[in-house]
């Protein structure tokens, strides 16, 4: 009983942490968008953010070692600290968009495209993406967290791990599917580390709109995460 409480206790205060972050980012975001895209953002992504790119590679590292931090702190077990990593990092992403959405009236719609992520290339996606990505990721800590509080021994066998893993690389591939395109295609591999003064790139991505999402390979990846979820779940109702 004690142990279910302090699971409880802990979700909750770490709920509340990732909605605030969720809506801290947002708020970084406003400030970034009224020196960009004071007319409101969109694609082309504009010459102006090479100069600040350092800071937001430094941004986007500093937000996931604090979900990390927070997430060691409240675990005990190594699947538990995992949980609660996913479960506040799925929660922190959704309520980024509520926060802009909120604050700005941003995106139009769930299939408005935005830049998701720039390491090691540029990530961009129709939002619905991520939130879907996030709300999996929610259900699959809840599921880890509910079964270890149960005193099951949670483990994530091979299979398991195939699956969501092979599902994991597929979305991935979605996400920086476009720009990486660009880099092969316009053969700045071996230039890679060197992209963001590379004014050649630049030129390409600031008059490059996206146009279509890999939707088929997006299902894909999520079917093998789910099957991966569903086996987890089966082999763990049935163990005595």
């Amino acid at each position: 009983m004690k142990n279910t409480e302090s699971i409880q206790k802990k979700i909750f205060l770490l709920t509340i942490f990732s909605i605030a972050m969720g809506f801290l980012e947002a708020v970084v975001v406003v400030y970034l968008r009224q020196i960009y895209y004071p007319e409101g953002f969109g694609f082309p992504l504009k010459e102006a953010i090479w100069g600040g790119l350092f800071l937001e590679y430094l941004r986007e590292i500093l937000t996931i070692v604090m979900l990390l931090t927070v997430s060691v702190l409240a675990g005990r077990m190594t699947y538990e600290r995992v949980s609660y990593f996913l479960y506040s990092f799925g929660v922190w992403d959704i309520f980024y968009y509520v926060g802009l959405k909120a604050l700005l009236d941003w995106p139009s719609s769930l299939l408005t495209w935005d830049v998701l992520f720039l390491i090691p290339v540029i990530w961009i996606a129709p939002i619905l993406a991520p939130i879907v990505c996030a709300t999996t990721i929610i259900i699959f800590s809840g599921f880890i967290l509910y079964y270890q509080n149960k005193g099951y021994p949670v483990r994530i066998n091979l299979l398991e791990w195939s699956l969501m893993s092979l599902g994991a690389l597929l979305i991935l591939i979605t996400f920086i599917w476009d720009y990486s395109k660009i880099i092969i295609q316009g053969g700045f591999l071996k230039r890679f580390f060197s992209l963001a003064t590379d004014l050649n790139f630049q030129s390409i991505v600031t008059s490059y709109i996206p146009s279509t999402y890999h939707w088929t390979l997006f299902i894909l990846g999520e079917f093998l995460i789910f099957c991966s979820i569903v086996i987890f779940v089966r082999r763990m109702k049935s163990i005595r």
